[in-house]
């Protein structure tokens, strides 16, 4: 059908110059847009997978192959796609950034393909001085092959040429290898690449004789038994991101196009940390660093799927962020639920281990979701006065839930509490106060109760008015001692025997003794300022343990100054004690009692 065409090549009156400044677009692709010149070979299988698939819209048993030879600073990529006639040369490659209004050809058929041609040949000048296209159009049979050889200079020329240039329809692109770029065209560099982007393709794709496809992929691929599915997802998972996982989980949302599988870190990460997965479009590899994919909260895998619904930014190496992708990520995070309800109904060691590295991902979804809070209710880990328990079964232990907001208040009360029998969750960790207060509305009937300082005074037993009041000029020095540092000194009897002392505060008497402080640094206007903020709220206490042998001794001093010596020591110990930060009066308290001791020692052996 090619006969009557005349077979002597036909040049352009003149060479052509390209309709932007190509040293200016080059410098824009390689230092801006793309993030690395890696991505001109994915350009380049984009260019010929969309061509294929141009072909084969209209022609659904044409072949289907795309290969790659590399050698000595060139490439040369031949693909059986659509191809291009003269006039599809000029429009494509010639007139970059110019928006058309065609809806026929091959523009209609590209428009929902990977990319555009001639925005994607033009990258190859990222690594290639001088870029030569061969094709010869499948849509216009009688079409003779066309020639368009372009230079980084910004010129081009075009001509057609003889049959036996390309009998058969598609295209050839050959490149050379600009100055220092001769490595991104290597043999080995373009096998590596073409593996990276192109595994998933969905067409017979070859660097050499060696197969860059590889299909089915691995979460598409059958297996014999669910446990030989996640040993072969594992062998993947090691190959691909250099870890083994705790499981995979299967992301089949076929509503929006999407197959994959996430990995779960078998180690823990934090929270804040931004999690990267890796992205196909159509089979074409987008990227290996999305990271809009999962809800915050699923931070604790990492995924690997290929899509043909989400949309790619302008550089094709990232998700461009609309209501597509937000409905994806909200089906992979409904995936990764289920994921996690169903080891908890058939799999808790399964559920266990995974709880041990990431029980904090977890306690993130359930704060917000209370069917995930219900169903982790009797898996998840919280720190207890009574060890590390569940909420559910410390619940059914105490009748009422204490808990502390903070971590130093719990290293206050948890010795004394326990010893009282008054249960205490620590909930100074990430999330962890906030899903103390959630457990009514999962747990009908439970008491959920913040601890104060008057809660765990309560749950102290009094002393005897006599044995107080016989104490009386004791406890009125100890206060004298204690009452500039914003704290006041109360008797009880308490176990265990060995706690001498308890220093007790909420965050109201911390805030309170901040202020007091600053009002003492502050000049006069800002004192007074201070002063008008003064509250009513309870200062800090010391609780002294009337059973503790050590102060049933002070108590019987009678040396004014050798009771605040050891008032201060008391002090001091209670605070090293609830492992709370000093500030610097405390510093200087502890630094003056333990002086005092020495003092009082040293005297007592120089006066015997």
């Amino acid at each position: 059908m090619d006969s009557q065409i005349p077979q002597s090549p036909q040049a352009s009156p003149s060479p052509h110059t390209f309709q932007v400044d190509l040293r200016g677009l080059v410098d824009l692709l390689s230092h801006h847009l793309y993030s690395s010149p890696r991505v001109y070979l994915r350009e380049l299988l984009q260019n010929a997978v969309d061509a294929i698939t141009a072909r084969r819209s209209g022609d659904p048993g044409a072949p289907a192959r795309v290969r790659l030879h590399a050698a000595d600073g060139t490439l040369r990529v031949e693909d059986t796609g659509v191809g291009l006639t003269e006039s599809d040369v000029h429009s494509l490659l010639a007139t970059i950034g110019r928006s058309s209004k065609r809806a026929d050809g091959v523009q209609e058929a590209r428009a929902d393909f990977l990319g555009q041609f001639g925005i994607g040949l033009l990258a190859c000048f990222v690594v290639a001085e001088r870029i030569r296209v061969v094709s010869r159009s499948a849509r216009t049979p009688g079409a003779p092959p066309v020639e368009w050889t372009a230079c980084d200079d910004g010129s081009y020329t075009v001509r057609t040429l003889p049959d036996a240039e390309r009998p058969e329809p598609g295209t050839t692109v050959h490149l050379v290898a600009r100055a220092g770029a001769k490595e991104w065209l290597s043999p080995e560099r373009v096998r590596d690449l073409a593996r990276d982007f192109g595994s998933l393709l969905p067409y017979d794709v070859r660097v050499g004789e060696e197969a860059v496809t590889d299909l089915p992929a691995p979460w598409d691929r059958p297996h014999p038994s669910p446990a030989a599915r996640r040993v072969a997802l594992a062998r993947h998972c090691q190959e691909l991101f250099g870890f083994t996982p705790l499981d995979s989980i299967g992301l089949d949302v076929p509503v929006a196009g999407i197959r994959g599988v996430a990995y779960v870190l078998p180690s823990a990460v934090s929270p804040a940390q931004r999690a990267t997965h890796r992205v196909h479009l159509k089979g074409m590899l987008l990227t290996e660093r999305a990271e809009q994919l999962l809800p915050d909260w699923a931070f604790f895998v990492r995924c690997v799927l290929d899509t043909d619904s989400l949309r790619p930014t302008a550089s094709r190496e990232a998700l461009y962020e609309d209501e597509t992708l937000a409905a994806v990520r909200e089906a992979l995070g409904e995936r990764i639920r289920s994921w996690l309800t169903g080891l908890a109904a058939g799999d808790p060691e399964r559920l266990g281990a995974f709880l041990a590295v990431h029980h904090l991902g977890v306690k993130s979804l359930a704060r917000h979701d209370g069917e995930m809070l219900r169903t982790m209710l009797p898996w998840l880990p919280f720190e207890t006065t009574d060890g590390r328990l569940s909420l559910e079964e410390f619940a059914q232990r105490h009748p009422v839930v204490h808990f502390t907001r903070t971590v130093e208040e719990y290293r206050q009360v948890a010795p004394i509490a326990s010893a009282q029998g008054v249960g205490v969750v620590n909930g100074g960790y990430t999330y962890d106060s906030e899903l103390v207060e959630a457990l009514p509305s999962v747990r009908p009937g439970t008491v959920v109760a913040e601890l104060d300082a008057d809660t765990v005074t309560a749950h102290l037993d009094a002393v005897a008015p006599a044995e107080e009041l016989a104490l009386s000029g004791f406890l009125a020095a100890a206060r004298a001692k204690l009452g500039p540092l914003g704290c006041d000194v109360v008797l009880r009897a308490f176990h265990p025997l060995s706690v001498p002392a308890l220093h007790l505060d909420d965050r109201a008497a911390r805030h309170e003794q901040a202020r007091a402080e600053a009002e003492e640094r502050a000049d006069d206007l800002w004192a007074g300022i201070l002063g008008s903020l003064r509250g009513g709220a309870p200062r800090a206490r010391l609780v002294l343990n009337h059973l503790n042998p050590l102060v049933r001794r002070i108590a019987a001093v009678r040396d004014p100054e050798l009771i605040g010596t050891a008032t201060e020591s008391l002090y001091g110990q209670a605070l090293l004690m609830a492992q709370r930060p000093l500030r610097p009066a405390d510093s200087a308290l502890l630094n003056r009692a333990f002086i005092g001791l020495l003092e009082w020692a040293t005297h007592g052996e120089n006066g015997h």
